[in-house]
Parts: C-alpha cells; structure tokens; sequence
C-alpha cells in the first residue's frame, strides 16, 4: 500500500482558516459505509442519526498554548519551540525551529520568568529541553505562548477558546482533537435529551497525529507515541456498553485511537498508557461502530484511519465530492459523518 495511494487534489482556499461564528453550523457529509450512499447536511443534523441505543465517545483532553518563541542565550539567535510532550522532571518534548540551530547545552531565553536548556536532540527537529522557571508554568504559557495552530492556518485566532472544545477539561495537547469543535453545549444538551449516553476518555494530542509520512510503503510509518487515560467509571460504562450492544460512535480519530488501544481481551480496564497504534486499511476495528471526523490533509495517517473505517475508493470519492460542493477541511472544516 503506497502513500500517494491516499492523495488527492485540494485547491488552497477551501483550507478553512478561521471558526465559524456558530461552531454547529458547520456542514455534515453523512457516509453510509454498507450502500455507500452520500448526503450533504449541516452538522445541527447529526441529531437526526443518533438513537438512545448510542454512545458517544469524545476526547476530553485541553490544548495548551504550547508555541513559544525564544532567542540563544550566546547568539540571540531567535528559536520557535512547540512543547509536545511533558516527560517528567520539567523536561519536555519539543520541536524545534530552525532544528540546525539548537544544540545538546543549548540555553534558550523566553522571558525573565523561563528559559530551557536542550539536553537531547532527536531527528526532525525533535529535542528534550529542561525548563527553569520561577512561578507557575501553565501561568507562564498563558501570558507568553500561542495556540499552536497548524502550519497550514495563516489567520490570527482572535479567541484561544474557539481552539478548544467545548467540553475541554484535562490539559495537555499540543493540537485540538477537532472533530470535537463542532459541538455547542446546547447541542450536547439536545443529544442527551435523545438518551444518548456521551463517555469521555483522554489522549493528549502530541506529534504522532499529524506527522507528514515520508514514506512510501505505508507499513513502513513510524508513529510517534501519545498519552492516553481512561477512568474506572469510564471503562465500566463501556464495557456494559459492549455488553448491551450499543453502537459506540467516536468522536475524531483521537477517540478512535483511543478505544482501539485500551480495548483488550477482557473489555476495558481503567489505565494511564501510551500509545503508537497505526491504523490504515486492513486494520480490523474491535470497537468502534460510527465515527464523527473532519476532513483530512492528504496522504496523512489520519485519512488513512478513515479510509480503514470504510474503504479508500469510497473515502476518495467523497472527498472529491467535498471539493467539488466547496466544503471547508481540516481543523476549523466542515465534518463527516461515517456509519
């Protein structure tokens, strides 16, 4: 299976690069994957698909404004740090820009409140670097640090909040899982109303979701690995949930990765893991029945992921037929709808 398999052509201006005003006004593209029947709706629609026999899984987890901007302490060269990945002990995964500049010893000055030193450095700009601080760090990186936004939105966010979902609760991504932005507290109200029953799990979204693959022969992709949890609570409810034959609908391919790795022989089990699960076609799903998504950059994993969910003619085919109808992609898009 090749890379370019997954390609397809998309011209720059149906990049969306700023939120609706409305997050659920976006538009929904509902795929049956059984008849491979196509509808175009508006996302306020998803109602119309969802029954008391449903549970939704949504990735609770809350991005952090992890872009900073920082100059060498010897050179004052000036260096963009993304933080990744907390590792423990203050250090931190990051990518780094310009990588040729950054060095094991590096000093990195932020403000007269932070500054790291880079006691690793790892291939495609990855570093460990330490930070020293003097206060609270999340209060740090809310007054210095940016939403890190995707390289492909050249807009300015004017409210950080419309880079979180609404339900965002544990802090500690690097990007937003964006499937989830399309929902309003008032459309999670109406969903409940339905009987649907709505779980949260958590996985910190890192580098290892959005990563170009450079190469060629798909099974040769290395995923980097992200941080996942799910309570006892949550692992009980899913596990009756299994149990009563209910249709579990993921939320974003986060969610996704999320279920497919903490399922296991014995059902769900409370755990705090890591994860690198690769999913692309062949890939048979022990858990997931339906799945809420946007539309994806080409030959990314992501819709590689979804490509396995349904298959990748169809998948194609309706991303061609978004283009041609002008539909919005990638993370502040329009959505689909598989099932």
């Amino acid at each position: 299976m090749k890379t370019s398999d997954f390609d397809y052509y998309l011209p720059e201006e149906l990049i969306a690069q700023t939120p609706l005003i409305d997050r659920s006004s976006s538009r929904l593209m509902v795929l049956n994957r059984e008849d491979e029947t196509i509808e175009n709706k508006k996302f306020i629609d998803i109602l119309d698909y969802l029954t008391p026999n449903d549970v939704l899984v949504m990735n609770d987890t809350k991005v952090y404004p992890a872009r900073l901007y920082a100059y060498k302490e010897d050179t004052k060269a000036h260096i963009e740090v993304l933080l990744l990945k907390d590792l423990g002990n203050n250090i931190w995964e990051c990518l780094t820009k310009p990588q040729r500049r950054v060095k094991i010893g590096t000093i990195l000055i932020f403000n007269d409140k932070l500054k790291g030193e880079c006691l690793k450095v790892l291939d495609e700009g990855i570093c460990h670097i330490k930070l020293i601080y003097d206060g609270i760090l999340v209060e740090i990186l809310n007054e210095i640090g940016e939403m890190p936004l995707p390289p492909y939105i050249h807009e300015k966010l004017v409210d950080n909040d419309r880079y979180q979902t609404v339900y965002a609760k544990n802090l500690g991504s690097a990007a937003a899982p964006t499937a989830g932005l399309h929902f309003t507290n008032e459309l999670l109200e109406k969903i409940k109303a339905k009987g649907v029953e709505i779980i949260y799990v958590t996985l910190n979204v890192g580098l290892g979701t959005f990563r170009p693959v450079n190469v060629e022969d798909v099974s040769r992709h290395k995923m980097h690995s992200e941080a996942y949890h799910i309570t006892k609570e949550t692992a009980d409810k899913l596990n009756e949930a299994k149990k009563s034959g209910k249709r579990i609908i993921a939320v974003g391919t986060t969610s996704v990765r999320t279920l497919e790795s903490c399922y296991h022989e014995d059902g769900f089990v409370e755990e705090s893991k890591e994860t690198s699960i690769f999913i692309y076609p062949g890939y048979k799903f022990k858990v997931v029945d339906a799945l809420i998504t946007n539309f994806h950059l080409p030959k990314s994993t992501l819709i590689m992921l979804v490509s396995a969910f349904s298959n990748k003619d169809f998948i194609l085919k309706a991303y061609n037929l978004a283009v041609k109808e002008k539909y919005r992609f990638f993370s502040f898009g329009d959505a689909m709808f598989i099932y």
